[in-house]
């Protein structure tokens, strides 16, 4: 079994300078020995009056390794001693500052060639790296140094070799200003695109889904693109990846088949042994895909994953307020796993014998449990619940009608999950951060769209609100966490793409203007504080925030797709809907001003790619001409939101209102008005439209929808 400390001290009374902050990943270390600061002018002045450097580590809530580390080290007061004698030490939280976390890991990633968390910089009082590394043992082994002989080297080479120190440092941000995407002309040609598609079919497992071996990531923005490419070029291999790879995600241990939701991530081939955090951007992104999948194959696995996933965010992970809260630790008790898994003399005491017969093969449970202990691979009696083959074939091999199996699946579920809840749960990161919940607004209008859900549509729209009206500022700023009944960090690009993004899927979920009228005026103080008017695309920082060493533009994918990717498709969108110049001149940019690197990597940058692929088109215009009330208009927009539509927008034109209008954000639909007690419907192409239809057949048939069965 895998143990890790809760990366806190016993409370003796002694707490260091993060006691007063709203981060629960720097309030895990309060009570640490180690002299923190958090990231503030405080430390540096002192570093800088000392002359001291400064040993920065940054991590988040639901790290395992950084809680290892914290256990074994910072709680430690030989380590504690070597840190506050000749360093000052600083903890971030990557979630909180992103910004901090993007810069110091692609230092990391050029001096050591990978990254990961906790990340530690070891650097000067003006910030500049020499030492990067991530999770460092307290004593030395393996040959790799401990922080007990490691520190001790680190100050001799400071205090005997400052020149060294400094030729380091100028080197250092030499690389890191020549690591930013080069200006291009050119535009991305369909060939790149293939080769994105074809590095995946290459890497694709035809066993288990997932591209690659372990571990394995969801990475459902690859996922995204994959479906839009096998939708414009045909290609059923594409179509083939995705369906597997989201199959063997819900049936292996990926996915909480009792509480729900997916943790973070496979630490095998076969999805089976997760790292058992859950983070809300995952449920996002994740929602998304399913949502996606079921729109082209209809088939009822996909709708049930999605609808399963969503309850999972509404029950556990939903403020009061309607925010989302961030992530839940993989650990309770200090045991990793401990509150998903199961022994058989657990699940036994639980359920009738004839259940626990049926749950053995239903999950696939054995006797001496197929959860490992992490460091001799040796088998620790506990279960992770899962599927080792599809629900189709168990109930084949069982006798059961398909409807038998779930119900009798549904009837031990609750009964194990009402036996959890007395569990000693993983800790919850109850801060709500602004771009996580544009992900998740996103992903449940689009959702509410889909499976004509009024409850996904209305906790969107709560989510919404709450950020517009707690997390933005009188000057239509977005700020970036709120915790503890307080807003705090200006907010980054991410805040305003993502919230863009799930603004506009919200519209087009309620057809209330007002949401598209926010859209655009957030896009536009996004252009404001964020355009690079000299090499083009988006800074992750505004040009008013702290300059940490330079500013960066991000690009690639990492776990969610780049603030830079969203914020083009955002601007392609727009420019279809409002015809605005300044959103088409932008997205014109983008499509070139990246190019170059993308050539050289498609793979890194698949959101990017399907943003690109939409702004190509061709596209589809719809704009939908009844009323709402209507079971025509309803009918209509059903045949619609059902079918999987990646290169269209949706507008609905109603009767006259006192609210927003829509005529006002998209002048091109002045054109269109309501016919009486009849719907119309209009599939426009660049301006040009189609006769309005008002009989569904020929909608479908204007639409050319198809939807795959049997796949």
């Amino acid at each position: 079994m895998r143990h890790k400390g809760s990366g806190q001290k016993p409370d003796d009374g002694h707490f260091n300078h993060l006691i007063h902050e709203q981060s629960p990943y720097l309030l895990q270390h309060a009570t640490n020995p180690v002299e923190w600061y958090p990231w503030c002018p405080a430390a540096f002045e002192r570093a800088s009056s000392e002359n001291k450097p400064v040993f920065l580590s940054i991590g988040y809530s639901t790290c395992h390794w950084c809680h290892v580390m914290a256990h074994e080290s910072f709680e430690d007061e030989a380590v504690a001693a070597l840190l506050n004698t000749s360093f000052i030490s600083i903890k971030v939280d990557r979630e909180e500052r992103p910004d901090i976390d993007a810069q110091y890991m692609t230092v990391c990633q050029i001096m050591t060639g990978h990254g990961g968390w906790p990340l530690t910089i070891i650097m000067t009082p003006d910030k500049r790296p020499f030492f990067a590394a991530t999770y460092i043992p307290r004593e030395s082994r393996s040959g790799r140094l401990g922080l007990l002989d490691l520190l001790p080297r680190i100050i001799e080479i400071w205090e005997t070799q400052p020149d060294k120190v400094l030729q380091s440092t100028t080197q250092m941000l030499a690389v890191l200003e020549s690591t930013q995407p080069e200006r291009s002309t050119r535009d991305i040609t369909a060939p790149v695109v293939d080769r994105a598609a074809q590095y995946f079919l290459t890497h694709f497992d035809g066993d288990f889904g997932g591209f690659g071996s372990a571990p394995k990531f969801p990475s459902p923005h690859q996922l995204l693109f994959l479906l839009r490419y096998w939708h414009k070029n045909g290609a059923e291999g594409a179509l083939t990846s995705v369906l597997t790879t989201l199959e063997a995600m819900w049936h292996g241990g990926l996915f909480d088949h009792i509480g729900y939701g997916f943790h973070r991530y496979s630490t095998d081939r076969k999805w089976l042994v997760p790292h058992f955090e859950k983070m809300l951007y995952d449920q996002a992104m994740l929602s998304l895909a399913y949502a996606e999948a079921f729109q082209i194959t209809g088939d009822s696995f996909h709708k049930r994953a999605l609808e399963q996933t969503l309850t999972y965010v509404l029950r556990d992970m939903t403020a009061e307020q309607g925010g989302f809260y961030s992530a839940e630790d993989a650990d309770s008790e200090g045991v990793e796993g401990k509150f998903y898994t199961w022994s058989l003399d657990e699940l036994q005491a639980v359920l009738e014998p004839e259940e626990f017969a049926l749950a053995t093969t239903i999950f696939s449970l054995e006797p001496e449990g197929n959860f490992l202990e992490e460091s001799t691979g040796e088998r620790t009696g506990q279960n992770i619940l899962h599927h080792s083959r599809p629900l189709g074939e168990i109930s084949s091999a069982m006798k059961l009608e398909p409807k038998t199996l779930l119900d009798i699946k549904e009837r031990i579920r609750q009964k194990l999950f009402a036996a959890r809840v007395h569990r000693v749960p993983p800790l919850k990161d109850d801060k709500i951060l602004t771009d996580w919940n544009g992900l998740m607004i996103a992903a449940l209008a689009r959702s509410a769209q889909i499976l004509d859900n009024a409850s996904y549509r209305d906790a969107a729209s709560k989510a919404c609100s709450f950020v517009l009206s707690e997390m933005s500022d009188s000057r239509g700023r977005l700020t970036h966490m709120f915790k503890r009944g307080n807003a705090r960090a200006e907010g980054y690009l991410d805040d305003y793409a993502f919230m863009g993004w799930g603004l506009l899927e919200l519209y087009e979920a309620t057809f209330d203007a007002a949401y598209l009228k926010k859209a655009i005026e957030l896009t536009q103080v996004m252009l404001e504080l964020f355009w690079d008017n000299t090499q083009g695309g988006f800074f992750m920082t505004a040009h008013d925030a702290e300059m940490v060493l330079t500013r960066t533009r991000e690009l690639y994918d990492g776990a969610i797709p780049s603030g830079n990717a969203v914020a083009f498709n955002n601007l392609a969108r727009l420019s279809l809907i409002t015809d605005d110049p300044a959103f088409r001149d932008k997205a014109d940019q983008m499509r070139q001003v990246f190019s170059a690197s993308i050539e050289r990597a498609p793979q890194a940058y698949t959101h990017f790619l399907s943003a690109a692929d939409f702004y190509a088109g061709p596209h589809q215009e719809i704009v939908v001409c009844g009323n709402l009330t209507s079971a025509e208009t309803r009918h209509m927009l059903s045949i619609i939101r059902s079918q999987y539509l990646p290169d269209k927008v949706l507008l609905f034109v109603g009767p006259p209102t006192t609210s927003v209008g829509l005529s006002d954000l998209a002048p091109f639909t002045r054109s269109f008005s309501p016919a009486g007690e009849r719907t119309l419907v209009y599939v426009c192409s660049d301006r040009t439209c189609q006769l309005p239809i008002s009989d569904p057949q020929q909608l479908v048939d204007a639409l050319g929808l198809t939807r795959r069965s049997g796949i």
